[in-house]
């Protein structure tokens, strides 16, 4: 039996994309710090990742999928959508996680769900570099294993 599984190494010749959505933007700029961090620390330069801003959400699935036809190892989508007092953030959250789902099944490279959906500012703060770690840099970790792993899979017959 072989067993597939991906690895925490970014390749010199890869370069990766983050797609992050200004709304909220506070929050999102620490998400976006927490993945280039990551991303550093894999030993992935400036050059090898490129971070395009959208204005809200909504917008992440459009871009990503320009971007997707892009020689990218995988695409980091980045955003923070917090509830509300009207069902807008309902509409947001599920068709941007739709969005990205989709790109994410039909694309031949990872794309990382990272967006942020609390009921609260302070639960977005949590989990952009609170008590609650940084889910831009859990993204980014993500993007690495996945793009080692469609590399190792790309081989199967």
């Amino acid at each position: 039996m072989a067993v597939y599984q991906g690895r925490y190494l970014a390749q010199d010749n890869q370069r990766y994309a983050v797609v992050a959505s200004r709304f909220n933007q506070r929050v999102t700029e620490n998400l976006v710090a927490g993945a280039l961090d990551v991303f550093a620390r894999h030993g992935l330069g400036a050059q090898a990742v490129d971070v395009v801003w959208v204005p809200g959400a909504f917008e992440l699935g459009g871009v990503t999928r320009q971007l997707a036809l892009r020689p990218y190892a995988a695409i980091v989508t980045l955003g923070t959508i917090v509830r509300g007092d009207t069902p807008h953030f309902d509409f947001v959250a599920g068709q941007t996680a739709t969005a990205i789902a989709t790109l994410a099944r039909d694309s031949r490279m990872p794309i990382i769900f990272g967006v942020l959906t609390c009921d609260t500012m302070a639960q977005a703060e949590d989990r952009a570099g609170g008590k609650s770690g940084n889910k831009g840099a859990e993204a980014a970790l993500s993007a690495i294993e996945m793009a080692d792993l469609y590399q190792s899979l790309a081989g199967l017959r």
